[in-house]
């Protein structure tokens, strides 16, 4: 488990809040827009380079990394912040708006970190089976100076009926998690086969509750008719 603080900066331009318009004219030159909120202040709309905030996301810490926030035109701010959201163009994949939040460094924080797992299980390596992780992050909190990159968790001695739950990963005093402990993590299971009918079984199959019924019909109205027969030929008998 690892914990990072990086010490980058982000530079935020104050800016009017308002139409497309204004939202286009700010990618025009080259920055994106912006909300910056938190501790106790109004929001403030900004504008930021959305180059430095690919480097903050592309981080170890990615979306919870915590940096300083330096604001132009509104007396000089610097703040600690984090990015809380970010949206990007669904085509071609640019960024086209983040939300900040100023944060407060002896204040605790929930947020969502990745659980990393480490190791062969023993039910992998010796036993055939397949490393099944069904939770890939958990919620906890801490403060902000405490928030991992990652938890990180040995799973060589999983085996075949072994389940790794929230309450087994490490943890220590510093971090709360909000995840339900119970909740499965990850677990060895052995590897399911298909099989597949052969597509003469198939339609066989298909076709084999229809055919009786198809015979008995047939069946039914020859007896149908010879009894039919039958009745004319007595009633051809009687008129005789």
């Amino acid at each position: 488990m690892a914990t990072t603080l990086e010490q980058n900066v982000l530079e935020a331009s104050v800016r009017e809040s308002g139409t497309k318009n204004q939202a286009r004219r700010v990618r025009k030159e080259g920055k994106i827009p912006a909300v910056v909120y938190g501790a106790g202040k109004d929001s403030q709309p900004v504008s930021v380079d959305p180059r430095h905030v690919l480097r903050i996301l592309r981080s170890n810490t990615g979306h919870n990394t915590i940096f300083d926030l330096a604001m132009a035109g509104d007396g000089g701010e610097r703040t600690k912040a984090m990015i809380v959201d970010w949206q990007y163009e669904p085509i071609k994949g640019h960024l086209l708006h983040i939300d900040l939040k100023r944060i407060a460094m002896d204040k605790v924080l929930r947020v969502s970190v990745p659980v990393e797992l480490e190791g062969v299980p023993a039910g992998v390596k010796t036993e055939g089976g397949i490393l099944e992780q069904m939770l890939r992050e958990v919620e906890i909190e801490c403060l902000p100076g405490d928030i991992p990159s990652s938890i990180n968790v040995d799973v060589t001695e999983l085996t075949f009926g072994k389940v790794l739950r929230v309450a087994d990963l490490p943890h220590g005093e510093k971090l709360k998690f909000i995840t339900d402990a119970n909740q499965p993590v990850a677990h060895v299971t052995s590897v399911k086969e298909e099989v597949v009918a052969a597509p003469e079984a198939v339609a066989a199959e298909a076709g084999a509750p229809a055919e009786p019924e198809v015979i008995k019909k047939g069946k039914a109205d020859a007896e149908e008719g010879e009894a039919e027969k039958g009745d004319k030929k007595a009633d051809k008998k009687e008129k005789k």
